[in-house]
């Protein structure tokens, strides 16, 4: 008799893929909003992801009250779920502090009291004592700003009542991006240090996002291609923090309004809630959004297991989509 094949139980097997729909309660969720939602959920559903919600609720003064709920309301509305959640940002203030104090440790961050706003008026400010009065000058440049990257940075995070940022070091950054390709980008000379704690005592949005998608376990992410660059500072801080579980990106196109601008209020009421109000089917949306990712030649009704059925990022355009005059008389029609 043959002995029974015994499984290999040390032999290493794929980690769990998860990804995460990450909204802000600063306002109501949009047309846009949903593309990059649905997307989302159909590719995690579709390939077996899990799913986290995580609510990214740090920008409190934004946030009027019933706006998490509300924001909640809207992704069932789509139809959309989740595995795990949902969570909120400001319920983790000790953690992201742990991981400044990590940086701090590190000589990677300082405290900075100028403004974004008065660092760029600095470096592009004319100096009498400069050869060139009309070259624009280096913003790590300490001969014209003293206070920024001091030489003697602090061995502690001592002080989360003032910003801080980040030491940006140079050379590309460099990733592969699951919709658009082969990224790099040279973040020194591109944006230079960059913020990671505020004032209002609480993390930057790219501190705060790394440090959620590291403890979640998050392995893809998906969202709109505004973020692309951020990306690259991202996995610049997951490697400064010590973490080799870099996630995998992918980023869509955004839409926009007929003037190319991105898709705000100028552009007239384009809020999911608002449609739902005046009795837009559901079906309406998720089909104006197959017809926008490529899947349709015309608009036409669908429903969200079709979208998750028929959706591929070989077909999604790389280049922004544009929200019409004639996509909305379709969804009121």
């Amino acid at each position: 008799m043959r002995e029974p094949i015994i499984p290999n139980q040390s032999a290493p097997t794929a980690p769990p893929q998860i990804t995460r729909l990450a909204p802000s309660p600063t306002g109501s969720l949009h047309l846009g909003n949903a593309l990059s939602f649905v997307i989302n959920w159909a590719l995690a559903r579709k390939l077996g992801w899990g799913i986290v919600l995580r609510i990214e609720d740090l920008d409190t003064p934004r946030v009027k009250p019933g706006a998490i709920e509300q924001t909640i309301a809207t992704l069932e509305w789509l139809g959309l779920d989740w595995d795990m959640g949902p969570t909120t940002q400001t319920d983790r203030l000790d953690r992201y502090a742990q991981s400044m104090e990590t940086l701090a440790k590190a000589g990677l961050v300082y405290p900075c009291i100028l403004t974004r706003t008065q660092i760029e008026a600095a470096a592009s400010a004319p100096h009498a004592d400069d050869p060139d009065t009309h070259a624009p000058h280096d913003p790590h440049d300490t001969r014209f700003i003293p206070s920024l990257r001091p030489e003697d940075r602090p061995g502690s995070f001592d002080d989360s009542g003032t910003n801080w940022r980040f030491v940006v070091a140079p050379g590309e950054i460099g990733f592969v991006d699951a919709h658009m390709g082969r990224q790099s980008f040279d973040l020194d000379g591109l944006i230079g240090d960059f913020p990671v704690w505020t004032k209002r005592g609480t993390p930057s949005y790219q501190l705060a996002v790394v440090v959620d998608d590291h403890d979640s376990r998050i392995t893809q992410i998906v969202r709109g291609n505004d973020l692309l660059n951020s990306a690259a500072r991202q996995l610049m801080l997951y490697r400064s923090l010590g973490w080799d579980c870099e996630p995998a990106y992918t980023h869509l196109p955004l839409v926009r309004g007929d003037d190319g601008r991105r898709l705000a209020k100028r552009h007239g009421d384009t809020k999911i809630d608002s449609y739902a109000q005046r009795g837009v089917a559901r079906e309406r949306i998720i089909g104006l959004l197959a017809f926008w990712a490529g899947m349709i030649e015309q608009r036409a009704p669908m429903s969200l297991g079709e979208f998750k059925d028929g959706f591929s990022l070989d077909i999604l355009p790389r280049d922004d989509l544009v929200f019409t005059p004639e996509d909305d008389a379709w969804l009121r029609s």
